[in-house]
């Protein structure tokens, strides 16, 4: 594969808020998490698309959103200057953006004084990172990537791409950084499926099918990489779309019914979950049209 060289930085571009932003008007949508939490339960599909339940912020996924920016800041510098000390000072700036953005971030922090503590364990994800790539020897095309995509007779595709890096050739490898550790073997599918969503996406939208695929997991320093067919992304769009029918049928009954699995003991709706004896709130069959496109039995 053709290498990828340092080119002129991008302008800085704002540190991402907790979702997408999303246009005042919009057709219904997927996106690869919201596909994955449709397939884990569909009740929690609900919940967070139609009904939009607020869910307390968690340590790990803050610190997540927080390393993210990081790694998409340390570009704007030049090329020479992405060194593990410049990723940690732009820790403290970028944490203060992200609490004014949303001030909700500060609810993980068990001792909001001691904020070097609440850093150190994104400092040791960044220094995994360093071990994986060389920020010096490369410049991203995007970052922080909103796409969207308009999938015939079906839903509108759309999501954030962490990384896009474009060879001289055009070629595109698409990168997703993980905070977390990687899958154990055998249990790859849920992050593949997404990078493989993005993947048709982006060969729709640019007119060719990535090179690469490329999970980097800071939790154990491990980099999964993938190479795609237009085959194997033909068989991502049947998927999404059968995916998507699932939704619509549940859409249709008005049953989104509970699916219980070892998940169920980090969801943030256990209380209103009949599985665990709780009551749903009754549904707004205009939310249910909204996010789906089928108006619900009245």
């Amino acid at each position: 594969m053709a290498p990828y060289p340092a080119r002129v930085p991008s302008e800085p571009k704002p540190l991402p808020d907790e979702v997408l932003a999303e246009p005042a008007v919009r057709r219904p949508g997927l996106s690869p998490s919201r596909a994955n939490d449709y397939l884990q339960c569909p009740l929690l599909f609900r919940l967070r698309v139609i009904d939009r339940l607020p869910e307390p912020p968690s340590a790990a996924a803050v610190r997540g959103t927080l390393v993210h920016a990081v790694l998409e800041q340390l570009f704007d510098l030049p090329a020479g200057r992405r060194t593990l000390e410049a990723a940690g000072g732009l820790l403290e700036p970028t944490w203060q953006g992200l609490v004014e953005s949303s001030p909700r971030y500060l609810e993980v922090l068990t001792d909001p004084a001691d904020l070097e503590g609440w850093f150190a364990p994104a400092r040791v994800l960044l220094a995994t990172w360093f071990t994986l790539e060389d920020p010096n020897r490369l410049q991203p095309a995007e970052r922080e990537l909103s796409v969207r995509m308009e999938l015939p007779d079906g839903p509108e595709l759309r999501g954030i791409v962490d990384r896009l890096d474009v060879a001289p050739d055009g070629a595109l490898r698409v990168v997703d950084y993980k905070t977390g550790r990687s899958p154990k073997a055998g249990y790859e599918s849920s992050a593949l499926f997404q990078m493989r969503f993005y993947a048709l996406v982006l060969a729709r939208l640019r007119g060719r099918v990535p090179a690469m695929l490329q999970l980097v997991y800071l939790g154990d320093g491990t980099v999964v990489r993938h190479v795609p067919s237009a085959a194997e992304l033909e068989t991502t769009e049947r998927r999404i779309r059968s995916i998507w029918s699932g939704i619509q049928d549940s859409a249709a009954r008005g049953t989104w019914t509970p699916r219980t699995s070892a998940l169920c003991g980090w969801c943030a709706h256990q209380a209103i979950c009949p599985a665990f004896g709780g009551t749903p709130p009754l549904v707004d069959p205009d939310a249910v049209e909204a996010a789906t496109g089928v108006r619900p039995p009245v």
